[in-house]
């Protein structure tokens, strides 16, 4: 079985191989019968990464030790649940799920457009092919996804306990469908130079594959912030990790990008400018890749030092190599048709929109390398925190989430007094009346009231969009209110999902400024002594012991949960010993902590069981965390946004038939 794996990994790079020359050849000689046999050699790369996938699944269920991958990630006991999530917990499963995903999307992309984008579809199919032979290539010589082990082993060394959580099973794969899904767009933007296209036919055709690339990195970030929080233990949700960057980094570029090619649709502006970003988001997820295999950061979530770095490194070169000088090379056709004509003006203010977002990506990419700098021109190596990313991050959020309120309603060209009195006079006032209330209460943090009242501003022109179209609708009578709603969004999914979007991202800044008011305490306590924090008592019962399976011991302590005197029930966080039942390993046992939440929509008071002393006293440390659950609630909110933005449009598809039709004709 596993002789089938190995094999269709070389046939695939075989394939890959001749998939890439025939189908750039078969383009520069318009050669239909190259054109298609290349796309049929991309169609059975799809089939023989499958059979390699199912393969290693196999091997996974079938507790298969023989292989070295197999044997590193899972164990008799583990359970089925984890035992196949274990596919792409390491390294070399991961890269199998990448070439494996990008031979799916390919393929649906080349059958797509097999009846239109005729002239860049061959340059789009090499592009892919050509690196899909870089994984595979790696998947062979670098890490081989099949390599035995010299000593049958009777046991597997198991699976990290920090992967033994639900977001295993789902927050890796989103990422990764994120990371690769923006190889679809990069690959027709670089088709189209190549093949001189002028137009934004390139950008219109994969419009919903960018939207569906930065809506799986937005939730993979979401998913891993969720299981940081209730896994890591250590009570917050990001802590600008570099591999939490190396993720964050393209989907900030892909917004600033989806942001930008409104204007090249509307006044054709900004060709350079799209073309520009659409390579940097790609580039990024094969840094973010590339410093996450190479061994070069300090992770928890990085695969550590391995044999994949160096040809990793060496493909993001002739990525970045390849993108600027082919964009150099067309400069000549991305020329704007058309120039700014007042700062006041959309087009300005989505301009300075993609400058804070680049400059968020510059900031975030800066701290995350600068240990990598500076150990190699000093050769000391200098961590970068997190109150780095904070001090630098912070006023650029601020300037975001206004902008956020600015963008979708200022006029384009020029905005008129009128204009400006028409669309921001009310949500001033709103903010205005919104910031004066909280100062009321007793606001004093100038950070958060300043947040606060960007938000209401947002919020606010945004509920005034929806009132203006819904009374639009049902002034005349014939629509009711929840009719109107329904046919004004369906009538305009790209500008109202958008509008659903910068919603949700309003609730998730309310989540972010909560953590100025953080809160902890931390006491070693006995049976029946209490903790008190911000009026919660904590009151420690006891802790009960179990052995659910011969590799893991579980300590559950119950505390009793009261505020203000009133009893809330029971929490149940648990410190859990983790033992390696492989006999060729001498490892320590490994602790892992499983925290209780108890989460409103004021806050979440967060428990870690830190420790069983040996006085028979128990370490508990208690957090208050206001506000964490909007962020979740934010990131379902621009969900369901992007959702709508992505629906089906009858007249974008008109709109893209006719600029086909031009294309071709011209």
């Amino acid at each position: 079985m596993i002789e089938i794996g190995e094999l269709s990994l070389a046939l695939a790079m075989a394939v890959s191989v001749y998939a890439t020359i025939a189908s750039f050849w078969g383009g520069r000689t318009d050669n239909d019968v190259l054109i298609r046999s290349g796309q049929n050699a991309y169609f059975a790369m799809l089939g023989l990464f499958t059979l390699a996938s199912v393969v290693l699944l196999h091997a996974f269920t079938s507790r298969d030790f023989t292989v070295e991958y197999v044997y590193n990630y899972s164990s008799r006991d583990l359970a089925m649940f984890y035992t196949i999530s274990a596919f792409w917990a390491g390294q070399k499963g991961s890269l199998l799920l990448w070439a494996w995903m990008l031979s799916l999307f390919g393929t649906i992309a080349i059958l797509q457009n097999r009846k239109k984008n005729r002239h860049i579809m061959p340059y789009v199919t090499g592009i892919l092919s050509a690196s899909l032979i870089h994984f595979s290539s790696l998947m062979i010589f670098a890490s081989p996804v099949f390599e035995r082990m010299s000593l049958i082993p009777p046991d597997g060394h198991g699976l990290n306990p920090m992967l033994q959580n639900p977001g295993m099973i789902f927050h890796p794969p989103t990422l990764y469908i994120g990371f690769v899904g923006f190889a679809i767009p990069f690959a027709f933007a670089m088709a189209a130079l190549m093949r001189r296209q002028e137009g934004d036919v390139w950008i219109r055709s994969t419009r919903r594959w960018t939207i569906f690339s930065w809506f799986f990195l937005l939730m993979g970030n979401l998913l891993g912030a969720n299981w940081a929080y209730v896994e890591l233990g250590w009570g917050g949700y990001w802590a600008w990790d570099p591999v939490e960057n190396a993720s964050f980094m393209p989907w900030l570029v892909g917004t600033a990008y989806l942001h930008s090619v409104m204007i090249q649709e509307k006044k054709n502006m900004l060709k350079f400018w799209n073309v520009s970003l659409v390579a940097v988001t790609f580039c990024l997820t094969m840094f973010g890749t590339f410093i996450t295999r190479s061994g070069l950061i300090s992770s928890v979530h990085s695969f550590g030092a391995s044999t994949v770095g160096t040809q990793f490194g060496f493909f993001l070169i002739l990525v970045v190599v390849f993108s600027v000088t082919l964009i150099a090379m067309r400069r000549d056709m991305l020329q704007s048709e058309n120039q700014l004509d007042s700062i006041l003006s959309r087009e300005s203010s989505f301009l300075f929109n993609n400058l804070i977002l680049l400059g968020a990506a510059f900031a975030v990419m800066w701290g995350t390398t600068f240990p990598m700098i500076s150990e190699a021109v000093r050769g000391v190596k200098i961590t970068v925190g997190p109150p780095f990313f904070n001090i630098v991050m912070v006023p650029i959020g601020l300037f975001l989430l206004v902008l956020t309120g600015l963008c979708p309603l200022i006029a384009w060209r020029k905005a008129s007094l009128d204009n400006l009195k028409r669309n921001f006079l009310l949500p001033f006032l709103a903010a205005v009346l919104g910031g004066a209330a909280m100062l009321a209460l007793g606001m004093r943090e100038i950070m958060a009231w300043l947040f606060f009242v960007a938000a209401v501003f947002v919020m606010a022109t945004i509920v005034m969009e929806f009132i203006r179209g819904v009374r639009s609708r049902t002034a005349g009578g014939k629509e009711n209110a929840v009719t109107g709603t329904y046919n004004l969004v369906a009538r305009n999914k790209r500008r109202y999902g958008g509008y659903v979007i910068h919603a949700g991202m309003v609730a998730m800044f309310v989540g972010f400024t909560g953590n100025v008011w953080n809160r902890s305490v931390e006491a070693s306590v006995k049976p029946g002594q209490q903790v008190k924090i911000g009026g919660y008592t904590v009151t420690y019962m006891g802790t009960e012991y179990t052995k659910p399976k011969p590799s893991k011991e579980k300590y559950a302590a119950t505390l009793l949960l009261e505020q203000d005197g009133q009893k809330l029930g029971y929490l149940r966080p648990e410190k859990n010993i983790y033992h390696n039942l492989d006999q060729l390993t001498d490892e320590m046992p490994m602790p892992n902590s499983e925290v209780a939440i108890r989460s409103t929509l004021k806050e979440d008071l967060y428990v870690i069981f830190a420790a069983l002393n040996e006085d028979h006293t128990a370490t508990i440390k208690v957090l208050i965390n206001p506000l964490v659950i909007w962020l979740w609630i934010g990131g379902f909110i621009m969900g369901v946004g992007t959702l709508i933005a992505m629906w089906p449009d009858k007249r974008e598809k008109k709109l893209l038939d006719a600029a086909l039709a031009q294309t071709t004709s011209a």
